[in-house]
């Protein structure tokens, strides 16, 4: 019974675990007057977002690429110099911390009978977990050239996990596709 509640628990915990690594939340908003079959061309904005040190840089480049293959794979035609699009990038990275609370493991040897079956009174010890991450937002934004409003905008938030900060090639092009996984109607022909 003892071990029947214990693999109980530990898939509980395996399960709510699991779902912290998900992937971000995303979210897209759109002008409601603007009709985005209407556009058919884009280019970047001289200086995006992004680029706050007044050089163009690797995150940069690689925001570039993704959403230009995003955009093209949509129907729309790269065109500096005359776009209908002119698309920018925000992009945040935090240190974050969560604390979490538990009961605390100092009962597990002769109060382990218990094995989960209630819990302990108001003033039994807490063990207290501080978990250090990083949390990232994204945020894309396509711009009218000819009236300079914002047209769309797709945003990406969440945690930031370690393999995206060593690798992150993979990661802006799997998140940039995700936010345009929800993109409205291509250009007219």
């Amino acid at each position: 019974m003892r071990n029947v509640l214990w693999l109980r628990a530990a898939a509980l915990s395996i399960a709510l675990l699991s779902g912290c690594e998900t992937g971000p939340a995303i979210r897209v908003d759109k002008d409601p007057s603007a009709d985005m079959s209407a556009y058919k061309t884009f280019a970047f904005f001289d200086q995006v977002a992004t680029d706050r040190a007044q050089y163009s840089t690797i995150i940069t480049s690689r925001l570039k690429q993704a959403t230009r293959a995003q955009l093209e794979r949509h129907g729309y035609t790269y065109n500096e110099q005359t776009p209908d699009l002119r698309v920018n990038f925000f992009l945040n990275v935090a240190e974050k911390q969560e604390i979490r609370s538990s009961p605390s493991t100092v009962g597990v040897g002769f109060y382990g009978y218990r094995g989960g079956m209630y819990g302990a009174w108001g003033g039994y010890p807490q063990d207290i977990d501080t978990v250090n991450y990083k949390a990232g937002t994204l945020s894309i934004d396509l711009v009218d050239a000819k009236s300079n409003s914002l047209v769309w905008q797709g945003l990406a938030e969440g945690r930031v996990k370690d393999e995206s900060i060593r690798n992150p090639g993979p990661a802006i092009d799997a998140v940039v596709a995700e936010i345009f996984s929800n993109f409205p109607n291509p250009p007219a022909k």
